[in-house]
């Protein structure tokens, strides 16, 4: 299972200073968490298949449908600036 020392050592990567009651609290908890693994090990699984996803969705995405865009120069009615049918924006180096 779990040590204090383990639960020190992880605390010490990811730069987080526990007190004894966190380190204890945390050792119990890591060691409840490897206690459900393991019995979640131990089941037979070999008679069920690997999915994705638990629900039957299929296709969610719509029918692509041709639409005509808007006019260019509606567009660029409220651009603060425009040059050559484009936006124009502050150069970004």
């Amino acid at each position: 299972m779990i040590t204090k020392r383990e639960v020190e050592y992880v605390a010490g990567l990811a730069k987080l200073a526990l007190t004894d009651e966190e380190r204890d609290r945390f050792t119990e908890d890591f060691c409840g968490i490897l206690e459900h693994l393991n019995r979640l090990d131990s089941l037979d699984t070999d008679s069920v298949e690997p999915i994705a996803c638990i629900l039957p969705y299929n296709n969610v995405f719509r029918e692509d449908v041709v639409e005509p865009s808007m006019d260019g120069e509606k567009v660029l009615e409220n651009a603060p600036d425009s040059l050559n049918g484009c936006f124009r924006v502050p150069r970004v180096v």
